[in-house]
């Protein structure tokens, strides 16, 4: 029988770096899963054993990759993977979930892609803290989600370290800088009745412009990343405060409650009442 641990992350309201779930298995030869897709980033790390790694590149076309201990592989949003352990020597591995509006942005950094999902560390020293990094959140469950995202972020640090890119990265491009201050601007403006235009404008460049290089770097339209800081920001409200659905609305920059409603309903599939029943 398999050894596992697993667990859930509680809490949705960390935007910059979230966690979904995550775990440890010892599998059992041949152990397999998929084919499936995940709707967030998820990262195995490879402590002994191989196994087999079946994934969609960018173009979707499916690519097959050995991994062996020391190695991993990252899953990509949307992806269809499957993957099963070597039935000799089975896989023991360590996975996290995890997403946020940083992540592309960090992961941007390393060799890691749909076409190279293979993790292949230049460091020892790096993987090992990594991996004890992985290790010590699932190992500590019941520590609060404000010390297990801080490990999170200790996770992801090691992990850009260790696989970063050996291509030339133009960090201080002007595109980074426009990001940075529409990011900015949404964050301090995102109650009001802003558009995108007044962003793009805000940065100082025409709308196109400014959608294609948001797309771009963050992987969602400047509207789409609107709509979700607005409604993660509801979800806090939803949960901390006795605030009406109305008066939430209107804090997020929805004076019409229905418009905020279908808003939410959208992105959470629940309306805003039924979620927060189900998140008393």
């Amino acid at each position: 029988m398999s050894n596992l641990l697993f667990n859930i992350f509680p809490h949705e309201n960390f935007i910059d770096l979230g966690m979904y779930q995550y775990g440890y298995e010892q599998c059992d030869p041949g152990h397999s899963f998929g084919p499936s897709a995940r709707n967030h980033y998820l990262f195995h790390y490879i402590i002994s054993g191989t196994g087999t790694l079946m994934a969609d590149n960018a173009d979707g076309v499916t690519q097959t990759y050995s991994i062996k201990s020391g190695q991993g592989f990252l899953i990509f949003p949307k992806q269809i993977v499957t993957y099963y352990a070597d039935p000799k020597l089975p896989w023991e591995y360590v996975w996290i979930e995890f997403d946020g509006l940083k992540v592309k942005e960090l992961l941007d950094l390393t060799e890691l892609s749909k076409d190279a999902p293979v993790y292949r560390p230049h460091s020892k020293d790096l993987r090992g803290q990594m991996m004890e990094e992985m290790l010590y959140i699932v190992h500590h469950a019941d520590e609060s989600s404000f010390h297990l995202i801080g490990h999170l972020y200790l996770f992801l640090d090691y992990l850009t370290r260790s696989s970063k890119s050996t291509r030339l990265i133009q960090s201080s491009k002007m595109s980074d800088y426009y990001i940075k201050e529409a990011i900015h601007y949404i964050e301090q403006n995102f109650q009001n009745d802003i558009s995108i235009e007044e962003i793009a404008s805000v940065c100082g460049i025409n709308r196109s412009y400014f959608g294609k290089i948001f797309h771009s770097s963050i992987g969602r339209s400047p509207q789409e990343f609107l709509m979700h800081y607005r409604m993660a920001k509801a979800t806090e409200l939803l949960k901390l405060t006795s605030l009406s659905i109305a008066e939430i609305g209107s804090a997020v920059g929805y004076e019409n409650q229905l418009h905020f409603s279908r808003a939410f309903k959208s992105i959470y599939g629940l309306s805003p009442r039924e979620w927060r029943n189900q998140h008393k």
